[in-house]
């Protein structure tokens, strides 16, 4: 079968597997299907089944031993959600009649006939499971990419140098695509981080310039808005320039290292999780190398502040999705990142008119 085949019959089965009620377009959700995202904190990924969504698809995760594991939330056998059931000896059980999967999705057991052969349809629809940054991640359609999985780099999360803080997952009731954007405008600090680190008397955006590296995008904006949360602000010398260095990977991944006196160095990976086109799950490992006896909990508190504050504008944006017609919304200088994202978005085949 030549490539071109394949290449059909996967986006073929793609559309089978389209989920109902689904939230996006067909379009929009056989290109968004083909990346990898993090689901589930790896901690709350136990033997205990967990019931996720991704792009309006169920999954359910657990572990099979020390494998995680990540399938449909569903029994062919009558339809109900496996999160409600068990796992027992690596396999995990159907809550509803007892059926048994391991964990390449084979069913092993139908407590009713034990002794009967059992039919290849009774399987779970598997999906690749990596654990990476304290983080499970999965991607829906992963045999139409070849190669390694495409999670984004974030170096420093085994740098013994540096500490690893994994704050909780954070739901946010609007679009992956608002909330990345958000996470990318560098001149909303001093209007909506009034209460963590902004200053409403330093509201100038300098200029600075997009990079496009590859499929990614690389942006260093320098500017005098101080990282230091307002109980620190002293802390900074005067006058000291911030360097923000941005790094995009598509569709709803970034990487932020912030450079602080010295050479202190703090890290954050934005990976924004499309539950459905209008509600995002957030999840954000950081580490940094600076006051490293600061109880993990201080920096997660601030942070989930932080979180929060973006999230009330995020939620109240009209449209919820995010414009990729540039004509759609009015642009500033401050908006190169901005416009970029948008662009970048567009080439991966995402419809104008996305809603995520």
């Amino acid at each position: 079968m030549t490539p071109e085949m394949l290449k059909l019959n996967s986006e073929a089965q793609l559309l089978r597997d389209y989920p109902k009620d689904c939230t996006f377009t067909r379009e929009d959700w056989l290109v968004l299907s083909r990346y990898w995202y993090p689901v589930a904190l790896a901690s709350d990924v136990q033997d205990k089944p967990l019931g996720v969504k991704l792009l309006d698809v169920k999954l359910v995760c657990y572990r099979s031993g020390d494998q995680a594991v990540v399938a449909r939330d569903l029994c062919f056998h009558r339809g109900a959600p496996l999160s409600k059931g068990w796992v027992e000896n690596g396999e995990i059980v159907c809550p509803y009649h007892g059926f048994r999967y391991n964990c390449e999705g084979k069913c092993t057991a139908v407590p009713a006939h034990p002794g009967a052969k059992i039919s290849p349809k009774l399987k779970l629809f598997t999906y690749p499971a990596v654990e990476r940054y304290g983080l499970i991640w999965t991607c829906l359609s992963p045999e139409t990419e070849a190669g390694e999985p495409q999670i984004p780099p974030f170096p420093h999360w085994e740098d013994p140098d540096y500490m690893q803080v994994l704050p909780p997952n954070f739901d946010i009731a609007g679009s992956a695509g608002r909330q990345m954007e958000g996470f990318l405008d560098v001149s909303h600090f001093a209007y909506v981080h009034t209460e963590t680190f902004g200053d409403r008397s330093n509201t100038e955006v300098p200029q600075y310039a997009v990079a496009r590296e590859g499929e990614s995008l690389h942006v260093e904006y320098w500017s005098t808005v101080s990282n230091y949360g307002k109980s620190q602000l002293h802390e900074a010398p005067e006058g000291f320039q911030w360097l923000r260095e941005f790094r995009v990977f598509p569709p709803f991944a970034a990487s932020l290292t912030v450079y602080f006196p010295g050479e202190g160095r703090l890290n954050i990976l934005n990976c924004a999780s499309p539950v459905s086109a209008k509600y995002t799950r957030l999840f954000s490992p950081i580490c940094r190398n600076f006051d490293t006896d600061t109880p993990v909990q201080e920096i997660i508190d601030f942070n989930l502040k932080v979180f929060s504050e973006d999230r009330e504008m995020v939620e109240a944006q009209t449209p919820e999705e995010l414009p990729l017609d540039l004509l759609a919304e009015a642009h500033i200088p401050a908006d190169r990142t901005s416009i970029a994202y948008r662009q970048l978005l567009t080439e991966l085949g995402l419809g104008r008119s996305y809603t995520s």
